[in-house]
């Protein structure tokens, strides 16, 4: 029901910046963070998986891997041991971990627009910046309704498996 509406969202979202010539991109880093997250909540109870095998899952360099990784290890969602039988493996349940809150974490800013380098002329009498941080704020107040378990069902642990 939830993932129904999220893609929906998505849809009209892209159909509607198609229209107007332009497409809201997240980064690779907060991209590859959901892949590996919704890799690791299809993994079974107590499993884990490699470094390795993300990077070859998803063909994402080692470096970009450990980085994100190591992102969502601090961030306690992601659990790391370190050794010749260590792994990654989520900390917490897929349902603890928001949308929201993974976008919020990898994208270095959010600001919608900046107005100070170069100093815009209009910046005094705009009102863009107001609308587009209202945009943002109704884009992460949906995000937040969704968790990494939403994302999760039989096809998308099947697909992991083919890739895996």
């Amino acid at each position: 029901m939830y993932l129904f509406g999220l893609q929906e969202f998505i849809l009209n979202y892209t159909h509607s910046a198609e229209r107007i010539g332009s497409k809201m991109q997240l980064t690779k880093h907060t991209d590859y963070a959901f892949r590996i997250l919704i890799f690791l909540a299809t993994l079974e109870k107590d499993k884990i998986t490699t470094i390795r095998q993300l990077t070859e899952s998803f063909d994402i360099s080692k470096s970009h891997t450990m980085k994100i990784v190591n992102k969502l290890v601090h961030q306690n969602w992601v659990q790391a041991t370190r050794g010749k039988n260590g792994g990654v493996k989520l900390g917490v349940t897929a349902s603890a971990i928001s949308l929201k809150e993974v976008v919020l974490l990898m994208e270095k800013t959010l600001e919608p627009v900046n107005c100070d380098a170069p100093l815009c002329a209009l910046k005094t009498a705009c009102q863009l910046k107001g609308i587009l941080v209202q945009a943002q704020e109704h884009y992460l107040a949906h995000l937040g309704k969704y968790t990494i378990g939403d994302l999760v069902n039989n096809k998308t642990i099947d697909v992991i498996r083919l890739i895996s």
